[in-house]
């Protein structure tokens, strides 16, 4: 905290703070800062009409200088409706214009491996994302349903860490289980050494899914090949990149070959 108050004292006259509304902050700015406040739904900068589905997140952004309507977010995730409101904020005050805004805010794909669309169309969706935590891996489910409802999700995981695995082992149950399916591979031990009784067959049984299952990472793509897939994710922070192209060919080969 003191961090960031001392943090304020730095802005110069003339200049402006945007800070989340409700943060435990008190800026200590100079005389002639202006304050601007900001969250999903509150706050001078804020988001109005959130629409979600289809694989999209819609919104409008409103502020005491402006509203910008139907703003299309790039990367669909619910907590960049939020992140993306104070980036806006911060670009209006620097002159950017609500089209400029538009468009900037529609074509940000983000990091790589964070929330990645590989194949986005009706027939198939298939995302990558480097989600290796708990909570992360909540977010992200939790998005992906809201975005596709009515659609089956089904999650591949690939445990990162004997240790990760072992502490998180519940919570990465329950956040497995609000998929519809899972599959799991084997853990990436990365620097660890195997420890004893910490095995993905170990996570497996605590998620109260009917349809789980564990496969080698080598045969990950045929045996994706025998399943009816609607919504395809992979996670992991280990080596499961290294399957996105093979996966994604299979994909358009099995499902849009003629489009």
């Amino acid at each position: 905290r003191e961090s960031f108050e001392h943090f304020t004292s730095l802005i110069r006259p003339g200049g402006h703070l945007i800070l989340k509304r409700g943060v435990d902050v008190t800026p200590r700015t100079a005389e002639g800062v202006s304050h601007w406040s900001y969250s999903q739904d509150q706050g001078d900068c804020h988001a109005e009409n959130i629409l979600m589905g289809e694989g999209e997140i819609r919104f409008d952004y409103v502020s005491p200088r402006q509203r910008i309507n139907n703003i299309n977010l790039g990367v669909p995730v619910k907590v960049n409706i939020e992140n993306s409101v104070a980036a806006i904020a911060a670009a209006e005050l620097c002159g950017v214009t609500a089209d400029e805004i538009r468009r900037g805010v529609e074509s940000f794909k983000g990091a790589r491996r964070r929330f990645d669309f590989h194949i986005k169309s009706e027939r198939i969706v298939f995302i990558d994302d480097y989600a290796h935590h708990p909570r992360e891996l909540t977010a992200a489910i939790e998005s992906i349903k809201a975005l596709y409802p009515g659609r089956k999700l089904t999650a591949v995981f690939q445990p990162h860490l004997y240790s990760r695995t072992r502490d998180f082992a519940d919570q990465f149950a329950r956040s497995l289980s609000l998929s519809d399916e899972v599959i799991l591979l084997d853990i990436y031990p990365a620097r660890e050494e195997p420890m004893k009784g910490v095995t993905s067959e170990m996570l497996l049984e605590k998620i109260s899914l009917t349809r789980k299952q564990l496969c080698n990472k080598e045969q990950l793509v045929d045996h994706l090949r025998t399943l009816d897939l609607e919504v395809l994710v992979t996670f992991g922070a280990g080596d499961i990149d290294r399957q996105l192209p093979a996966i994604e060919k299979m994909l358009r080969e099995r499902y849009l070959q003629n489009d």
